[in-house]
């Protein structure tokens, strides 16, 4: 089972880049992110055509977050993030795939740092905490990927100095971050590749993505019971050198 996160930065002026890496890719189920769209104006007929169901939790212009599967029945869990019932950022959606709980997530960016925004973050990201260890009670296959606006470790940032005000490299962040795998789950990337240079973002600036000058910011969280199943894992960091493509490359899993 194939599983990919991808950060798409606007579905609907993307949509030829995903169409040509879904066909190229093949994976089983992909979290989207970013989608920048109304739920109204998702592209559901041509995800169809490309053989995807899917299940979509858009907001016009920012935002967004989907799960397509090939082949599976996609069982929706729930949408939004659980916790403060007046926040109503698209950013988060639960669903049962092939009996593996699927949560897709974009995690808020927080920029500027200190400010309202970084505080958002931060308390979002006590809610998925929270959220996270009553998924672990379940004692299921859970897989939690997105876009999660972290670069948790000095490796998985160029040029790490450049980033220390920054909220997606902050202290508070990066504390956060590992204060959540501490409930038990695992990073799959950094499990197989514990020391490897490995960005799936490159800004559009400075010819950030031809100087490799990334960020690995899209993660796959496993509990024990997915953790298990894990073979293999990868970027396809070509797609990001694709014309008219998202600051991001696709992430995927392969899980037994």
């Amino acid at each position: 089972m194939k599983i990919a996160t991808y950060n798409v930065n606007g579905i609907n002026g993307r949509l030829p880049v995903l169409l040509r890496w879904l066909e190229e890719a093949q994976p089983d189920v992909v979290c989207l992110q970013e989608l920048k769209s109304p739920n109204e104006k998702f592209p559901l007929d041509a995800i169809n055509s490309a053989g995807y169901n899917a299940i979509f939790h858009g907001q016009k212009s920012w935002n967004g977050v989907a799960i397509l599967a090939k082949g599976y029945e996609i069982k929706e869990v729930g949408r939004g993030l659980p916790g403060d019932p007046e926040d109503v950022q698209s950013r988060y959606i639960e669903a049962l795939v092939n009996n593996v709980l699927i949560v897709c997530l974009y995690l808020p960016n927080g920029n500027p740092a200190p400010g309202t925004k970084f505080d958002y973050k931060l308390k979002w990201f006590e809610r998925f905490s929270a959220r996270a260890k009553q998924l672990l009670e379940f004692k299921i296959p859970v897989v939690m990927a997105g876009d999660y606006n972290v670069m948790p470790t000095e490796l998985d940032v160029y040029k790490p100095e450049r980033w220390v005000n920054d909220a997606l490299f902050r202290p508070e962040t990066r504390d956060a971050f590992h204060t959540l795998v501490g409930q038990g789950w695992t990073d799959a990337i950094r499990t197989l590749y514990p020391d490897e240079k490995i960005y799936t973002f490159w800004d559009y600036f400075r010819n950030a993505y031809g100087r490799d000058a990334g960020l690995r910011i899209d993660h796959f969280l496993l509990s024990d019971e997915s953790a298990a199943r894990l073979q293999s894992a990868g970027v396809d960091r070509h797609v990001r050198g694709w014309e008219k493509t998202s600051d991001h490359a696709p992430v995927w899993i392969t899980l037994k």
